[in-house]
């Protein structure tokens, strides 16, 4: 099946079965594959958190209205947007480039500058926060089409409260916050949302040419 059969095949999962859990080397390429994503000035703006206790879970679904996904994916990933987007975190990307790339740190005085600006622009009241949300959507479409090439199914939700995500996982005092959510599992054959067609607006209403 080609990528685009894939994401016709997908849909947001309503019912996992509790039963099945995700192979580790599958797993893996579905977060190397959500590390890799793109992301404004490179700084990955974001974290992905990777919960498959039980007992956290069941703390995590009572803060998510109790929706089952959470309880019966095989995992649930957790993105969670930088909330501390200053000098020291564009220092640490810096060092990190130079020590990739192998360079001295100061070729990168203009491209530091640069990001600085960047986020000077963004510093006023939630914009930060709101452009590091941004590029965790970003991750959020990566992990979803790679998750369908391997056949696994999944459910972007935001029907969660955020301070309660924070508190139970800690994330306050990691500079992080909850931002999206993504339950990865296999579909229940007894999901009765399986077997409904797609609905998306057709292409000559949907694509705009200029």
């Amino acid at each position: 099946m080609s990528l685009l059969d894939k994401l016709e095949w997908r849909y947001a999962t309503k019912k996992f079965d509790s039963t099945k859990k995700i192979p580790a080397d599958q797993l893996n390429q579905v977060l190397e594959a959500i590390r890799l994503a793109p992301s404004s000035y490179g700084l990955q703006q974001f974290r992905l958190l990777v919960v498959s206790d039980h007992a956290i879970r069941e703390k995590l679904a009572a803060a998510a209205w109790n929706q089952p996904q959470l309880l019966e994916a095989s995992h649930v990933l957790v993105f969670a947007a930088e909330t501390k987007l200053d000098t020291a975190f564009v220092d640490a990307n810096i060092e990190l480039t130079a020590k990739v790339r192998n360079i001295g740190t100061e070729t990168l005085a203009g491209w530091k500058n640069m990001i600085g600006d960047g986020i000077k622009l963004r510093s006023n009241g939630d914009v930060l926060v709101h452009w590091a949300q941004k590029q965790a959507y970003i991750g959020l479409g990566i992990a979803i089409s790679v998750a369908a090439e391997l056949g696994l199914d999944s459910c972007p939700m935001e029907g969660f409260d955020p301070e309660e995500f924070d508190q139970i996982l800690g994330l306050k005092e990691k500079n992080l916050t909850a931002t999206v959510i993504l339950p990865v599992g296999y579909r229940s054959e007894d999901d009765g949302y399986i077997q409904l067609a797609k609905v998306r607006r057709p292409a000559d209403e949907f694509f705009i040419a200029y």
